[in-house]
């Protein structure tokens, strides 16, 4: 049994464990709000907006965790105002403009990474190396989460208030623009806290299907958050276990088994997955056809008592 206790044993895999526990549970609190107000398509893109950042910051300023920080962070903002710009000063809608914004940016981004003065392994930043989590990336997996998790919570009734009726937050004095500012800044934040996770590319899949999750099993709110932050970090360590005990990439584990656990509940789930779908097809079947037979049973038993009633 000493294979199941092994990776608690090496300082490397409890850094890489208490970094998967952060990221997953930070990712999949925010994982809601990217749920509730369709945020999939701007998330994806964001995250390949990452990249070009990357690349700058390491040019300019070299190969360290700041320079990683910063670069990314401003290379996925500008694409997400960029897109906003144009969709307000054309015809171009905003789905269109970010599509277009941010497949340039990653294009951008593996090119400037291919005069980097320094070795940089572009398929760790694809799908990402949790293993080689430092020190320094620990503090910025840190700050992000401390200065994400308890501002949402705190703006949790305002920023539910904009998502389902926006025009009735404007009318309460909720600032719902820059809300929608705030929202994207921790979406950024989020996903540079995931690149040493699961990378650019898989990203994605750790900022939806925690909530995606949740959703097939509740209704409520605070169930969606929360259970997506511990879906969110349940699902990275075991991911990140796995992925050293059968030695493959954990990034792709992780996602994978987010994904395989989001499917069992699509199929499983006792209020929405499939499984309850035919059966209550079934049961509103039958329903309608034993109504139907006694709508019948009454129309035969009313003609056959016809002609003796006259």
């Amino acid at each position: 049994m000493n294979w199941l206790t092994e990776p608690f044993h090496h300082e490397f895999m409890q850094r890489a464990l208490l970094g998967c526990a952060l990221i997953g549970f930070t990712n999949g609190y925010l994982s809601a709000f990217i749920v509730l107000r369709r945020l999939a398509l701007m998330a994806d893109a964001l995250s390949h907006s990452l990249l070009p950042g990357l690349a700058v910051g390491i040019l300019l300023f070299g190969f360290t965790p700041v320079s990683v920080f910063a670069g990314g962070l401003v290379a996925a903002m500008l694409v997400a105002l960029g897109s906003e710009l144009i969709s307000r000063s054309s015809r171009i809608k905003e789905e269109t403009a970010l599509a277009v914004l941010y497949t340039l940016a990653f294009s951008a981004g593996i090119v400037l990474l291919s005069f980097a003065h320094v070795q940089v392994e572009l398929e760790h930043y694809l799908f990402g190396n949790i293993l080689g989590l430092s020190n320094s990336d620990l503090w910025i997996t840190y700050f992000i989460s401390l200065t994400i998790l308890p501002a949402l919570v705190a703006l949790q009734r305002p920023l539910l208030v904009m998502l389902f009726e926006p025009s009735v937050a404007r009318s309460q004095g909720v600032p719902v623009v820059a809300l929608n500012y705030l929202l994207v800044t921790f979406l950024v934040l989020a996903m540079i806290s995931s690149l040493q996770a699961v990378g650019v590319i898989l990203a994605l899949g750790l900022l939806v299907a925690p909530a995606a999750t949740v959703y097939l099993f509740s209704d409520s709110c605070p169930a969606l958050f929360w259970g997506g932050g511990v879906v969110g970090a349940v699902g990275s360590c075991m991911g990140l276990l796995i992925s050293y005990w059968l030695n493959i990439p954990a990034g792709a584990c992780i996602v994978l088994l987010l994904g395989l656990t989001f499917f069992a509940a699509y199929i499983c789930s006792p209020r929405y997955g499939v499984f309850r779908h035919l059966y209550n097809r079934r049961h509103l079947h039958e329903e309608s056809l034993s109504r139907w037979r006694g709508k019948a049973g009454r129309a035969a038993g009313a003609a056959a008592s016809g002609p003796e009633g006259k």
